[in-house]
């Protein structure tokens, strides 16, 4: 499998926009852009796996929105759990 500079570019853009919506949602701001991508791309992977875990599978418009979606649930999980860690 090879990955191209621009669908790396591509998941970065998803990452930051789904830590930054994820962070604005559970936390009133965002956290930065490099913490809002690495945010995003964590909640990428935590997405894929509930969504999966739970045999669901949907495809709304486009790849990127999907994806999008699916990274920012994935982000908001992520931000829930340790908001529950750091009580």
């Amino acid at each position: 499998m090879s990955v191209d500079i621009f669908g790396l570019l591509i998941f970065l853009i998803i990452g930051a926009i789904a830590g930054l919506v994820a962070g604005t949602l559970m936390r009133g701001g965002g956290f930065g852009l490099l913490w809002n991508t690495i945010i995003g791309i964590i909640g990428a992977f935590i997405g894929a796996f509930f969504f999966d875990l739970l045999g669901i599978s949907f495809s709304i418009v486009s790849p990127f929105i999907t994806s999008l979606i699916t990274a920012t649930i994935g982000a908001i999980i992520l931000l829930f759990i340790v908001g529950l860690i750091k009580r």
